[in-house]
């Protein structure tokens, strides 16, 4: 069970609103975890983005916790960068406010964040790194772009079994307005919605 106030959140989660067109750019990745559901092998998603510290980390985030809604087994999902900086701070505070509980394990350049989603499951370690750091896997794996700049700078991913890309506008545009909470949570509940709607196609 996540906790209550993500359930909150995903009841707000209205899978209408995703057009067919973006559908359409979903159903690979649909398709990877059918595969490796239907031959009950390790699910390993790799989200992708320039600098790992926004799109790619909300990505993560929502991907494991949709696994464990959904009760999909055996999903390991990963966040990585071209360039690693740092999980930007109000990515955090916007899983926080979809209740999601953070804590900060060490602080510095780029501070090391347990994102819970659930009491009895193992929290996602959130701090910026590269996509092919020693952290995340070295193969058998979805890379999945979440943003246009990493999809078109990274033409090759080495070890994974596929390369989708599934890119997010990105938040970063609102830095410093009075709009940047806003813009962040809506960004956050757009890869919410997609990221649980692709786990509530998959078939057991």
């Amino acid at each position: 069970m996540l906790y209550t106030e993500i359930e909150n959140t995903i009841s707000s989660f209205d899978f209408n609103r995703i057009s067919e067109e973006r559908r359409m750019v979903l159903q690979p990745l649909i398709d990877f975890i059918q595969r490796k559901a239907d031959h009950k092998r390790d699910i390993r998603l790799n989200l992708i983005c320039t600098h790992n510290s926004r799109r790619s980390h909300l990505s993560q985030v929502w991907a494991q916790a949709a696994a464990a809604h959904y009760s999909i087994k055996n999903v390991s999902c990963y966040s990585g960068g071209t360039e690693a900086t740092a999980l930007f701070p109000m990515v955090a505070e916007t899983l926080a406010l979809s209740g999601f509980k953070v804590k900060t394990l060490s602080e510095g350049k780029n501070p090391v964040y347990a994102i819970k989603f659930a009491s009895n499951e193992l929290p996602v370690i959130g701090f910026s790194k590269t996509y092919d750091d020693d952290f995340n896997p070295e193969s058998e794996f979805a890379a999945i772009m979440t943003c246009s700049q990493a999809d078109g700078g990274c033409p090759f991913i080495a070890g994974a079994e596929i390369r989708i890309p599934i890119t997010f506008e990105d938040p970063k545009i609102s830095d410093g307005t009075a709009q940047q909470k806003q813009i962040y949570q809506e960004r956050s509940i757009q890869i919410g919605t997609e990221m649980f709607y692709v786990f509530s196609q998959i078939k057991l």
